[in-house]
């Protein structure tokens, strides 16, 4: 018999890998639906950042970049739809790495967040779903 970490079989291995990618995944979709809607609605803090980002700090900006989010966000938590969501996910916050490098942000706690994000929402998908784990094995 194969054994996997903990001397667990490898169907319940298979089973907590599952539970531990809906975890990572509700975690990062819980995070940028906080996201998305501070930007919705949008709160002072919201418009005061952009500017300082340098980004037009006008509510439809907010908005538009709220509604992206929350999109993103819901292919992302659909399983039919999870690898387009995470990948337009990618390229969001890939823009805001890419902000905060042209700013000067600082790098671990500014700018490599973008990145932790993107490894959790990947991360959690491999966990979770076969064929993207099937893909990347």
């Amino acid at each position: 018999m194969e054994t996997t970490i903990d001397n667990a079989t490898p169907a319940s291995a298979g089973r907590m890998a599952i539970w531990s990618g809906r975890v990572l995944s509700g975690l990062v979709v819980a995070l940028l639906t906080l996201d998305g809607a501070i930007k919705l609605v949008p709160l002072s803090v919201v418009t005061d950042t952009m500017a300082q980002l340098g980004w037009q700090s006008d509510v439809a900006t907010a908005r538009l970049l709220g509604t992206l989010t929350l999109g993103a966000t819901l292919l992302y938590a659909l399983p039919r739809t999870a690898v387009l969501g995470a990948i337009l996910l990618t390229a969001y916050l890939g823009g805001a790495v890419a902000t905060h490098v042209r700013i000067g942000s600082p790098l671990f706690s500014h700018v490599l967040f973008g990145v932790y994000l993107g490894a959790m929402l990947w991360g959690g998908l491999w966990l979770r779903n076969l064929r993207v784990r099937a893909l990347f094995s």
